[in-house]
């Protein structure tokens, strides 16, 4: 197994590609953050990145949506490529009245009849015309993941999707998604550092500690030896909450706030 680059940025497949980034590297400061990573996405498959925090990992993801730029190496998206984005959380205003159907009207300028196909997707058309900041962990994710999937992507790019869900939810979350990508043929790209869950959903894992440091299918990766460097011994795939079997903060309007890196 490489220790350095994912092995799947050979790309001889006659544009079957979402992004290619190759040898992207980003410091702030003299502090480097990126050293030569290397990363394509593709359609229906679903790739997730772990690492320890401060690792990089949303850095890179920035990167890969444009919101920030590589100091060297290349971004190649598909001409046509439409993204969803799911943040790890937004600001919320205590004191704004914002209903959930508002939000993904500002957040995407969609119509009633998309909205309430993606909520009536995930089982949340109940909650179109609660307040947002009344919401559970749970519907406040499944809001974010609705606006994301309001402008039928190409790629879905999920930070932390699970964050602030509790174990059932999770599960079901993860599921849901995976129905999703089987459903559209989207590929998925998510962001986690909760290992319990990152071997359920995925058909690769790349672990980025500022390098990728191993990739590979989830079992791979839990038995390489930069894994477990990283994260110790005690995790195989057999923790996840279910088998997968093969076959930064935001404002209201979904806007890029600066935050500490």
């Amino acid at each position: 197994m490489s220790h350095s680059k994912a092995p799947n940025t050979d790309v001889n497949d006659n544009g079957n590609v979402l992004i290619t980034a190759k040898g992207v590297n980003k410091s702030f400061g003299d502090r480097p953050v990126l050293q030569n990573v290397d990363l394509t996405l593709r359609p229906g498959k679903a790739v997730t990145l772990i690492g320890p925090n401060g690792a990089g990992k949303t850095t890179f993801v920035r990167i890969l949506l444009g919101l920030l730029t590589a100091d060297s190496g290349s971004i190649v998206r598909r001409d046509d490529l439409r993204i969803g984005y799911m943040p790890q959380k937004i600001a919320l205003e205590a004191t704004m009245p914002l209903t959930v159907r508002r939000f993904l009207k500002l957040a995407r300028k969609a119509s009633n009849s998309r909205i309430s196909e993606e909520l009536a997707l995930l089982s949340i058309e109940h909650l179109a015309d609660q307040q947002l900041i009344a919401l559970s962990g749970g519907e406040l994710q499944r809001v974010l993941l609705a606006r994301a999937l309001l402008p039928n992507p190409h790629l879905l790019i999920l930070d932390e999707p699970a964050q602030g869900v509790d174990l059932a939810g999770q599960a079901e979350l993860y599921q849901l998604i995976g129905r999703i990508r089987a459903d559209r043929g989207c590929g998925v790209l998510m962001i986690s550092h909760d290992l319990q869950l990152v071997m359920s959903a995925t058909d690769e894992v790349v672990c980025l500690n500022h390098h990728i440091c191993c990739h590979g299918e989830p079992e791979q990766v839990s038995n390489d030896p930069a894994f477990i460097d990283l994260f110790g011994p005690n995790l195989s795939p057999g923790l996840a909450l279910y088998t997968h079997n093969h076959n930064h903060e935001h404002d209201i309007a979904g806007e890029v706030k600066p935050c500490d890196h």
